[in-house]
């Protein structure tokens, strides 16, 4: 019989923090275009517009950089917690704001969760997860983003349709209801094994991972002894290094891994994904589309279901050929959008509208891009959304994780709050040539993550030194990490009695509550 609380049911539930990230990406898209949002916040145009959404970017970037000291001190699942109140707060806040700049300070408030949870969800799932199954289980968080992304998209077309205030506001105070849920289950979750580790709470670190990795949480399983074992040689030569943690970031060990975890996530917003999951609306309407919240909508059903191949395959796959391919698709979309605007488009002769370029009379031409756009979240969908979250806590050490993942984490917040800022008033001022900006980026991704993303599936986070410092170049990685069976020598070793474990822990079972 499947026990119900295991690594699939604790990470899926932890990733209900990736649910308000994707919150926060559809939390305007459905509500631009409405008379009520536009009559009650003056019709906020270009920049204006780019600061309401962009606010929350703020705050993410913010909390995301403050989620290291949080993560380290607290443990993973408490500082979530912390953030999910934050959330709370700022999700009030803007349901009950009286104008823009009331509005702006809950996007902030709330932003604030959002770096947070960004940040330590996929650390507490990459600790939690065994080696061969990380990438599906920190994909979970992805799948949560986009299962956000289309509940509250969802919620702002039904509201669409009332003739008040609520159009806005209650789909801004629904938003309260996963955060409260998980809050309130992360008390019976564990906290992460490496965490308790690295505080010297080895025989709750032996429990947790009996707990993880076995139906009846046997500590005395070869497997969680080597796990064990991997876990405490690694924390001792990490102690054994006399280094300044914010000073070994970007010291000549662990620079190029800093760079690699910030360029992955700079990367994953400069691909263009979020031109299109934040103003949609703007980009069909220009397309001459009609009805375009409803086309909108398909839009992010796509990106729900195109992030199941991903989480089933990525360990499969592999994170370098899939960032790879991702690239090269969402550019060669995005191109082609910014081709067909270019080809058929003119000035809008209508003022005061967020787009100033449109087609008109081109149905061809206009459904073409309705469907490139799909594709082009497709390809993210299954490539960079999920990766982007997979790839940067597994390449560092324990003793820098956390504070390394919240730079990275930050990197992907500093430019989400710069495109939140500048795609609307670029829509208006270079029109299609913004498509083409962001196709050249993805070229830029692609040679990028070539050049210096070494492949990391199937490799324990402890063996991640070697993937990196064994001497070789890391574009040579191309077909996969090399296979590895460390682990499973050491559990052979371990049951044969050659290696033997040194703990004091007792041997019995312990009940889901003590893992508190």
């Amino acid at each position: 019989m499947v026990r119900l609380m295991n690594v699939y049911t604790i990470s899926a539930f932890a990733a209900i923090g990736g649910t308000l990230f994707g919150y926060d990406i559809s939390s305007m898209s459905g509500v631009l275009d409405t008379d009520q949002y536009k009559e009650y916040y003056g019709n906020p145009l270009g920049t204006r517009q780019g600061g309401i959404t962009s606010a929350m970017a703020a705050g993410s970037l913010v909390g995301a950089l403050s989620s290291s000291f949080l993560g380290d001190q607290l443990s993973r699942k408490i500082a979530i917690q912390v953030g999910l109140v934050l959330w709370c707060i700022g999700a009030s806040v803007q349901a009950a704001s009286n104008g823009v700049p009331m509005l702006i300070a809950g996007r902030v408030i709330a932003g604030l969760c959002i770096g947070v949870t960004s940040s330590l969800v996929p650390i507490y799932q990459s600790e939690i997860a065994p080696r061969k199954i990380r990438g599906r289980v920190v994909s979970l968080q992805q799948f949560a983003v986009t299962w956000g992304i289309m509940i509250q998209y969802f919620v702002q077309y039904g509201c669409s349709f009332l003739n008040s205030q609520a159009v806005f506001r209650l789909p801004w105070a629904l938003q309260v209801v996963p955060a409260i849920i998980l809050f309130v289950g992360l008390f019976w979750f564990p906290k992460s094994p490496r965490w308790l580790a690295s505080k010297d709470r080895w025989d709750e670190a032996l429990r947790v991972l009996a707990f993880l990795r076995t139906p009846d949480s046997n500590i005395n399983d070869p497997l969680v002894l080597a796990e064990y074992k991997e876990i405490e040689d690694q924390i001792r030569f990490e102690r054994g290094e006399e280094s300044n943690s914010l000073r070994e970031l970007f010291g000549e060990k662990m620079r190029k891994r800093v760079l690699l975890g910030m360029a992955i996530q700079g990367w994953s917003q400069l691909v263009g994904i979020n031109v299109l999951l934040y103003y949609v609306v703007y980009i069909l309407d220009s397309a001459g589309l009609t009805n375009t919240l409803l086309a909108s909508s398909i839009q992010y059903v796509i990106n729900m279901v195109m992030t199941i191949p991903s989480i089933l395959w990525t360990d499969k796959w592999g994170r370098r050929p899939t960032l790879l391919l991702g690239a090269l698709t969402i550019g060669l979309w995005l191109f082609l959008i910014g081709g067909l605007l270019a080809r058929f488009g003119e000035p809008n002769p209508v003022p005061n509208q967020s787009y100033t370029w449109v087609i008109r009379d081109h149905p061809t031409a206009t459904r073409c891009i309705q469907a490139f756009s799909y594709l082009t979240v497709a390809s993210f969908a299954m490539s960079w959304g999920p990766v982007s979250w997979i790839y940067p806590p597994e390449i560092f050490p324990l003793r820098i994780r956390a504070t390394a993942v919240s730079i990275s984490t930050a990197t992907n917040w500093a430019c989400n709050f710069a495109l939140g800022l500048a795609v609307p008033p670029l829509l208006r001022a270079i029109q299609w040539r913004m498509f083409f900006i962001f196709g050249a980026f993805n070229m830029a991704a692609f040679i990028h993550v070539w050049l210096a993303a070494p492949e990391t599936k199937q490799r324990t986070l402890e063996e991640m030194d070697e993937v990196f410092e064994h001497g070789e170049p890391l574009w040579r990685s191309f077909t996969g990490a090399r296979k590895t069976d460390r682990l499973d020598r050491l559990a052979k070793d371990i049951e044969m009695g050659t290696l033997k474990i040194h703990r004091s822990i007792q041997v019995e079972i312990y009940d889901d509550f003590t893992l508190r």
